[in-house]
């Protein structure tokens, strides 16, 4: 199954998973960062999953399977083993289904989720409590809505979606117009539109287009606390952190990485692969593909270490200058003394 090369006891069997640290006898663990490989050679896993260029510093009790990826391995190894467990269906009589709305085979429905008219659940989905499924929604093949997760009237999630406890697609983009009397809300007549492969993090908010379709997708990973705005496109496989938010009318890029905090404003494009480090407002567009930037206004990465040190030192620099101000101030009047005394 990993394409793997064993160094020890090829008997060796396992029935769980534990952190290299967490080893326990029967256990299988993985050594990715070199930062933990000194537990290793201590560690009580049978097996321990290493790259295959790793080099042995001492002995270890372990059997090694050397991988191409070992963090990728112990992935798909994990995702082998969710694969496993028996999925529950049936849809339980606490449980809403309009009479106009269409359930696949196989669907899980827990007390208390609610789909409304005319709306399409795909074989396999399971609804867990409280999850609702707006009128005209449509939920794709094997997609799990966790409890209290919302998909709002004429939305679409695609196949095999995580939608974790409390997120919520389609809620109305934030439109208001200002006039004398406050503030005229915008009505937000347009949908969410998720591909497959995407998962959603607890809390999350990804809010309807005005017009047309705010668009998420295939294989997007959004983390806890993430908002989305209104008619945003986030491009393939890009990963967001948790506390990320996206302004409207924005769209970034595939495969970009947005590290925790990260704001991007209104209105922007950001390049395929751009990396974001925490905390990085990103006020105007990114242009150039695979750009890594940092800071507020986000800048290239590198520079804003160097800009940091200068940062870090500004209070004594201005004490210097400070000095140097007054210096300058008594030679010139010391100058403008001898010219006089000329």
């Amino acid at each position: 199954m990993v394409q793997g090369t064993v160094e020890g006891d090829p008997k060796t069997t396992v029935n769980d998973f534990a952190k290299i640290e967490e080893g326990r006898p029967g256990c299988i663990s993985f050594l990715a960062n070199p930062k933990y490989a000194h537990y290793l050679y201590e560690t009580k896993s049978s097996i321990v999953l290493v790259n295959r260029d790793f080099q042995m510093e001492g002995k270890t009790e372990a059997t090694l399977i050397r991988v191409d990826n070992a963090y990728e391995t112990i992935a798909k190894l994990l995702s082998a083993y969710e694969s496993m467990k028996p999925k529950r269906s049936g849809i339980d009589p606490l449980a809403y289904v309009a009479p106009t709305a269409k359930i696949g085979k196989d669907v899980f429905m827990a007390p208390f989720s609610a789909v409304g008219d005319n709306a399409v659940i795909g074989d396999g989905a399971q609804l867990h409590p409280h999850a609702t499924v707006g009128a005209n929604a449509v939920i794709g093949d094997n997609t799990i809505m966790y409890s209290n997760s919302v998909v709002y009237h004429d939305c679409k999630v695609g196949k095999r979606c995580i939608l974790h406890a409390g997120s919520v697609i389609g809620a109305d983009g934030f439109g208001f117009a200002p006039t004398e009397n406050g503030y005229e809300k915008i009505p937000q007549i347009g949908i969410v539109t998720i591909e497959d492969d995407v998962e959603v993090g607890a809390n999350t908010c990804i809010d309807r287009s005005t017009m047309g379709s705010t668009n998420v997708r295939k294989g997007v990973k959004l983390d806890n606390l993430v908002q989305v705005a209104h008619n945003c496109e986030i491009g393939q496989n890009t990963v967001m952190s948790a506390q990320v938010g996206i302004a409207g009318s924005t769209k970034v890029g595939e495969w970009c990485m947005l590290g925790g905090q990260v704001g991007v404003a209104g209105h922007c494009t950001v390049a395929d692969r751009t990396m974001a480090g925490a905390q990085s407002g990103i006020a105007n567009s990114v242009k150039k593909e695979g750009a890594a930037v940092m800071g507020y206004p986000a800048i290239d990465y590198k520079n804003f270490w160097r800009s940091s040190v200068v940062f870090k030192n500004l209070p004594d620099m201005w004490t210097t200058v400070n000095k140097l101000t007054k210096q300058v101030a008594e030679l010139q009047a010391q100058i403008e003394e001898l010219k006089g005394n000329k």
